[in-house]
């Protein structure tokens, strides 16, 4: 349906103005023309002078532009541009692709010689920066000039993923469980010493002393950082329900209320951003790399809580019925059935970073093995509820919070439909995840990525060309860490040969 004549009036369009580029390619809904309009009178309210418009790049972060007040009422016809290179980059930020040649080193003429593609916002996800005085942030897809999207967006592969689900008449619900580190940052000044793809990391000391789960007198002199971090979250519009001391020095983890899994994964790009940021500016680092390089820290995960919910009857597919005695209802077998079949696969989707698989420890509340337990936070997959519990769900301990979170809950859909697909059965639960003959999960993203090359259900799902596009990013990743000289080699051998 058109936008109305008032709402295009509002965005500086319409009848005699020559329609944008947003309305000749139908890339907005009513629900995104009418917040485009609510974002307009909020910008006019609180005298907002910039916006942020910003995109989820291959890894999870965020990357944009600044615009002021009058280009942003540009950018809500037309969007902006940004350099399509941004999407061909690795974690440091070098590009893994000869752009230059023909097909820019990827088959495809709009890539060629580095050239533009346009962030499209989406107004539904516009907010003010608390912390950032006449600033607001919206999220943006991408998209060609042509008007079609950018096959490498993975916020527009999630959105897929979602569609073919509705199709079987269903939604994903998902609960969010993060965990990051916090440090009090030295304060010293950048030097040209430290800059580089990538640069020196920040010099920092611990916030908290040992291994206090929980404990309220550990978290009592973290009380600045919690507030802070509190009030922030809370104005963006976050739905957090907790701030937890977790279980190792400096470390913190965060709560969310359950939603749809688009919205989730939109949640999580701008909860890490904020927590940073906010961090930042109080005079802290905070990182959501899964085990920083310091003695006695515990490594940091997250837990992702998925369940299908009919999208007739609002009902959780996961749940068995009352009285069955049954963990799970058939669907919910299947789908953790999916989830177990393909997860050495799926690894590079969960722990996407070299980094991220030193956390696959036996008895360290992480998983090492790929099983599943009934309330068994050991177990790869944790089931959670039981016959006529509305609250049904499981809970994917394996991921890492550096995970781009479209890829991680895309990953999820792509496991569990094939197992229900092909009425796949689950093994027994095991009660003692951490002895149990089971295969192990990947000891390295190496090893993972030799499970996606080979993986027919994300080739089909994802389509091969992404596939092929992921694996050369982290294969670029794997080869710069193994030219590069360790700490470890360097004692190992040094003196003794």
């Amino acid at each position: 349906m058109p936008p109305s004549d008032h709402v295009l009036d509002l965005l500086g369009t319409g009848p005699g103005r020559g329609a944008g580029f947003i309305e000749r390619h139908n890339l907005w809904g009513d629900a995104q023309y009418a917040a485009a309009a609510q974002a307009q009178r909020v910008i006019d309210e609180r005298g907002i002078e910039l916006v942020r418009l910003s995109f989820p790049d291959q890894h999870g972060l965020l990357r944009g532009k600044t615009l002021t007040r009058e280009a942003f009422a540009s950018a809500l016809r037309g969007g902006t541009t940004a350099p399509s290179t941004l999407v061909v980059k690795d974690t440091a930020c070098k590009t893994i692709y000869s752009v230059f040649e023909e097909g820019g080193g990827v088959g495809m003429e709009e890539m060629e010689g580095a050239g533009d593609m346009l962030l499209i916002p989406d107004p539904t996800t516009f907010r003010v920066l608390p912390w950032a005085p006449r600033t607001a942030w919206v999220l943006c897809d991408i998209h060609f000039p042509d008007g079609r999207a950018v096959p490498y967006s993975t916020r527009h592969l999630l959105k897929n993923q979602l569609d073919d689900l509705a199709l079987r008449g269903y939604d994903l619900v998902v609960g969010l469980e993060i965990e990051f580190h916090v440090f009090k940052a030295d304060g010293a000044p950048l030097t040209h010493a430290d800059v580089g793809q990538p640069g020196s990391p920040p010099e920092v000391g611990p916030v908290s002393r040992g291994y206090q789960l929980l404990l309220e007198d550990a978290i009592d002199p973290l009380d600045d950082v919690v507030q802070f971090l509190r009030d922030g979250l809370v104005a963006l519009g976050l739905p957090l329900l907790s701030i937890e001391h977790e279980f190792g020095p400096s470390q913190l983890e965060l709560t969310f209320a359950p939603q749809r899994a688009l919205k989730a994964a939109d949640d999580m790009v701008l909860c890490r951003s904020a927590v940073k940021q906010l961090c930042r500016r109080h005079g802290y680092h905070a990182t959501f790399m899964c085990r920083p390089a310091f003695p006695d820290l515990a490594s940091s995960g997250w837990h992702l809580h998925q369940s299908l919910r009919g999208l007739a009857d609002g009902e959780n597919a996961f749940m068995a019925p009352a009285g069955s005695g049954e963990r799970l209802s058939e669907m919910g077998r299947r789908y953790l059935a999916g989830l177990l079949t393909h997860a050495r696969a799926a690894a590079v989707f969960t722990t996407p970073t070299i980094n991220g698989y030193k956390r696959y420890r036996p008895l360290s509340l992480a998983p090492d093995r790929i099983v599943w337990g009934e309330d068994n936070k050991g177990a790869m997959v944790r089931v959670v509820g039981g016959p006529g519990d509305r609250a049904t769900r499981l809970e994917n301990r394996s991921g890492e919070p550096a995970a781009n979170p479209y890829l991680y809950i895309g990953s999820q859909l792509v496991s569990g439909l094939d197992g229900v697909d092909r009425e796949l059965e689950p093994p027994a639960p095991t009660a003692d995840p951490y002895r149990v003959q089971a295969q192990q999960l990947p000891r390295s993203l190496m090893e993972a990525l030799a499970e996606l090359r080979g993986d027919a259900a994300f080739a089909e799902r994802f389509g091969q060309s992404f596939v092929d596009y992921v694996i050369a990013l982290k294969q670029f990743e794997v080869d710069r860490y193994l030219a590069a000289v360790s700490d470890w080699e360097q004692r190992e051998y040094f003196q003794l040969f």
